[in-house]
This record gives C-alpha cells, structure tokens and sequence, in this order.
C-alpha cells in the first residue's frame, strides 16, 4: 500500500491535500540523475543560462505572489501579513541567487616570488560542489526553500529537495516554476518520505553537499552518518537572548522585541525567548511589554488583521502548555496568556523571572511564549545568557554606544542586533547558528559560495 502524507491546514486541522511519498526503491533513480547530470560537464549550466533561469523564475512568483501567498498559509498557518513578506523575501532571493552567479570566480595566485615559481601562471576557479541535498524546516515554507534550491542553481549543482512533511507545497509549487522559467529536467527533484528514506538519501556517497534547516537532535545524527568528503551546512535554533539596560528607549523597544517574540507564533529558530531587563525599569518594562502582547490578534491567518496564527500541529501546543505549566509550578509568575485557545492556538504568553532550570529556560520554546528576568548586573546577566551550548542571534538595547559595542562582544551569538529584535533578518546578510546551533554560514551569497569548491591550476612555461 502507497504510503502518503496528509498536508493540513494547521489553524482548524482541514485537509490540504494528499500526497504520494516515495519509498527506498526510488533513491537509486533519484540520485543516479543527479550524478549523471554532473558528471559529464557537457550537461552544467552555463552561468548566463542559470542567470536566465532565475530571473525567469521570480518574475514568475512576483505574478503569482497572491497565490503562493494562500498557499503558504494553507500549509504553515503564519498570518496573512507575515506570509506576504515571506514570498516577496523569496523573490529578491531568487534575484539575489541570479546576481551573485557573477561573482563566481576565483584569482591569480602570485608566481615567480622564488626561484622555484619561476615561467608560471597560476589562478584559482570556482566549481560547482557536486549533487545537492538539500532538508527544509516547516516554518518558513517558500523562503527556506529558496535559500537552498536557488542557491544550488546559481552554484550549477543538481539538487534534490527535501521538504517538510507538513509544509511541501511551497517547495512544490517553486520546482514548477523553476521548470517553466527552463530549468532543464533532472536539475530540481522534490522528494517526499519518511524519516528512513531521508537518511537513506542523505547519507549516500553520491551526495557531495548536505544543506539541513531543522532540528539540532536529527541535523547532528546525519552529520555524524555522512561519507567522507561530504561537506554539510546546519541550521539549527537558539535560545535567543536580549539584554535591555535602563536607558533603552521603550518607544522602539516593545514593538519590537513584541514582534520579534511572537512573529509566526515563536516558531522561528531566532524568536525573541529570554529578556534579562535592569531592574530599574524592570517593572515598566514588564507593564508595557504584556500590554503590548494582550493587543495582538489570535486567529485565522487568512484574516489580514491577525498577527499571531497557529502552531504548526496540536502534538506541538500540547509541549508548549506543559512547558509553561512546568514553569509557572517551578516559580515563574505568568504575565498575560498560558492558555490554549484551540486545538493549535496558544496565547502569547509571557513568564516572568522562571526559574533558570525550567525547559522555558534551557530550551528552544519554538512557541509563543517570552520570559522575562530581571537582573541588577550586567556582566552576570550576559553570563545568563551565554549559559546555554545554542548561540545564534541576539541583542541588546541601550543609548549608550560603549555599552552596545561591549555587551556585543560579550554575547555568544553569531549575530548581535543593537536596539533591534533578535529575529531581524535580511537574506543577503550572513544567518547561521554557532556551536550546537549549527555549523555554516545561510544568506543568499554565502550559501552560493559553499556550494562551490575552488581549484588551481597552474601553467608552467619557459616563455613566461
């Protein structure tokens, strides 16, 4: 019996739609196109046809961006608003992928600086790195998928994209685009399977590049079952910290770290998780903070009005109620919200100093949910927030230059904002975990450029 999976709606748990997965036996056919197609180089891309390509493609999704916009919320469940900055962040990506194909190259390397280097040219090239795999996350259906197929285009690498389970149709709705803008057969292939498959084709020797956005749990496994040689970038998530001192400016601060902590429900790997505010104006801060979050819509993301949708699945806002219950029987005193308000809505919620044991404390929330503590110094609170083996993004607020410029020193993160939200993110910028967050660098560019290996050559002549 064929095995599917059910795609749903996650706000009232309806069913999308149905789709076929594929078993063990379609690997080898999937994989053998793939490296086939790279193998003989009369088969790659020339740059001006990925050029071609790419352009072709986002234009295509900017005329059909009110489409891909209902169908990423079909799938998701992140609010109208937000999905609609989803898709037009997914089209400058695929112009972003498009631009950067020139500046795919490499350098003359110095000859002649020794006896031995004399009558030679040397210079280095950039070629593609081989067959692509690449594993998404549910969370940011079309972008993510852009991210890691766009970019494999621009290198010339074949790809074979796994979706998530629960969002695959933005990534399916993207290979027919690429398809209809020319990308030839066999470049792009979407496979939807089961856990085993996936590690089945992960792990293969014929792959030469993992891109995997997910958990930290399954992402380290496949990075410790990969052949030798098989280079991999991860993206995992983070606790995401704030340090607010007493100067910051609350008139910019709330919106943000509001919007930075319930943006898609929490459910992004950079959310706005733990605040450790000076106590001098702990106090407001926790006022306004909570009046800001009780003002924010809940419910169907295709109204345009909501501002916090869904959690993808009802398994996932049963986690998030235990955690905050955990939190609340531990010390921690609830704010505003802690309770479920359907099947998959849960209210954006916000803890107050929770004990520094409790999984709201040492664990990714991946749901709508803040904590706020109070601390009177700041070193130990940046101690507080490096606590943790996740590092990715975080922030601080403060007028005062010396103390931003310090405390983001002082930060284990990858990225540190200065009176901005943890979650800011454009995709020609740098974005990846450290240490168990992940290993790699995302963006647009430098994803490209992972996906590329250099080679030298050298001419030797006694012309020269």
């Amino acid at each position: 019996m064929e095995k599917t999976a059910k795609i749903i709606f996650p706000y009232d748990q309806s069913i999308v739609k149905e789709l076929p997965l594929i078993s063990k036996n379609d690997i080898e056919k999937i994989l053998n196109t793939a490296q086939n197609l790279f193998d003989d180089q009369s088969n790659w891309l020339p740059a001006y046809k990925r050029i071609e390509i790419l352009e072709k493609a986002a234009s295509i999704m900017n005329d059909r961006s009110e489409e891909l916009i209902h169908l990423a919320i079909s799938e998701g469940g992140k609010p109208y608003k937000d999905s609609k900055a989803e898709i037009f962040r997914a089209i400058k990506g695929v112009k972003l992928a498009a631009e950067h194909i020139a500046q795919i190259k490499g350098e003359q390397i110095p000859m002649g600086l020794t006896d031995a280097s004399l009558n030679r040219i040397a210079f280095t090239s950039k070629e593609p790195i081989g067959v692509v795999v690449a594993v998404s996350a549910f969370n940011h259906p079309l972008n993510l998928a852009v991210h890691q197929i766009a970019t494999a285009i621009a290198a010339g690498c074949p790809v074979v994209f796994k979706p998530s389970s629960n969002t695959p149709l933005s990534g399916l709705a993207l290979a027919d685009i690429l398809k209809e803008a020319g990308l030839p057969s066999g470049w792009l292939q979407v496979v939807l399977c089961d856990n085993e498959t996936s590690e089945l084709l992960v792990t293969d020797s014929r792959i030469n590049f993992l891109t995997f956005i997910g958990s930290a749990k399954v992402g380290w496994y496949l990075k410790s079952k990969l052949p030798p040689g098989t280079r991999c970038a991860l993206e995992h998530g983070g606790a995401a910290p704030v340090i607010v001192e007493s100067d910051a400016d609350f008139s910019e601060m709330i919106p943000d770290l509001v919007k930075g902590g319930f943006y898609h429900a929490g459910q992004v790997c950079v959310s706005v998780q733990k605040v450790y505010v000076n106590e001098e104006i702990c106090d407001r801060f926790v006022e306004e903070f909570s009046e800001a979050t009780k003002k924010l819509i809940v419910g169907n993301p295709f109204d345009e009005t909501t501002d916090v949708g869904s959690l993808i699945t009802p398994k996932e806002l049963i986690r998030v109620e235990e955690w905050v219950n955990e939190a609340i029987k531990k010390g921690a005193k609830l704010i505003t919200g802690g309770k479920r308000i359907s099947e998959t809505c849960f209210e954006p919620t916000v803890l107050f100093n929770p004990s520094e044991d409790s999984k709201v404390s040492t664990n990714e929330i991946f749901g709508p949910v803040v904590c706020i503590y109070s601390y009177t110094n700041r070193e130990e609170a940046i101690k507080r927030a490096n606590a943790l083996d996740v590092h990715f993004q975080a922030a601080v607020f403060t007028k005062n230059i010396d103390i931003a410029l310090e405390t983001a020193k002082k930060l284990n993160a990858t990225a540190v904002m200065i009176n901005d939200h943890t979650a800011f993110r454009v995709d020609w910028m740098p974005f990846g975990g450290r240490d168990s967050s992940g290993i790699g660098m995302g963006g647009i560019s430098y994803t490209i450029n992972e996906m590329t290996r250099e080679k030298l050559t050298v001419f030797k002549s006694k012309n020269i």
